[in-house]
């Protein structure tokens, strides 16, 4: 197999078109938002409000997958230091509304999980 033809059959040639079109693509999205916000006065209430979200979305996304595990059993799913670590980290976000702290709680219960308790 050649360096200009994958096991699909596409050459080099057609690989970087895409990463060009892909990246020229994405470059245009986030000028688009600078540009708009740039001709706006103010932003929206609206457009503030969701924005004030997003933090937490993202972590969301990034967080629950990794805690939450299809065991055979509800008692290995509740006890798992992932879903625990979790649960803390949950409750350190609600109090403190801090994201380091949220962070720094959830991945110390989990260390303290897997090399202290186990």
């Amino acid at each position: 197999m050649s360096l200009s033809a994958g096991a699909s059959g596409y050459g080099s040639t057609a690989i970087w078109f895409v990463i060009v079109v892909l990246a020229l693509a994405t470059y245009a999205i986030r000028l688009s938002f600078i540009y708009l916000f740039g001709r706006l006065e103010a932003v929206p209430d609206v457009v503030e409000r969701v924005l004030r979200l997003v933090p937490s979305a993202v972590l969301a996304a990034l967080a629950v997958p990794a805690i939450v595990t299809i065991e055979p059993s509800l008692s290995a799913t509740v006890l798992d230091e992932r879903t625990l670590a979790g649960i803390v980290a949950v409750a350190v976000a609600w109090r403190t509304e801090n994201v380091f702290a949220t962070i720094a709680s959830g991945m110390g219960t989990l260390w303290f999980l897997r090399v202290v308790v186990v």
